[in-house]
């Protein structure tokens, strides 16, 4: 059986955005990564990646949404640490203020 020219550049055709997905997404993520120890929205660009790459592979699409899981919980735990360091910061300005009056 003979493979015709058509199905071959059909095939190459198809293959060749699979490709250049996988290539573009891998070196988002790369770069990402490199961002996470060098300065650069590192987490940004892995999201990216992910999101690159889930147009061709269903496991980036699930890495995509566990990265935003993750993220959203990064946010979650900055927003309530600087509460508390906001409300430290009242109760001692509050303690010294007691202590002025005299």
């Amino acid at each position: 059986m003979a493979v015709r020219p058509a199905e071959v550049i059909r095939f190459i055709g198809r293959s060749s955005k699979r490709v250049a997905v996988t290539l573009v997404g891998a070196a988002l993520l790369a770069a990402g990564l490199a961002m996470l120890v060098l300065p650069g929205p590192g987490i940004l660009v892995i999201a990216i990646g992910f999101a690159v790459l889930g147009t061709e592979y269903a496991w980036a699409a699930a890495a995509l949404e566990a990265t935003k899981r993750r993220t959203a919980q990064a946010g979650n735990v900055a927003k309530g640490g600087a509460a508390h360091v906001a409300r430290g910061a009242q109760s001692a300005a509050r303690r010294l203020k007691r202590r002025r009056q005299p």
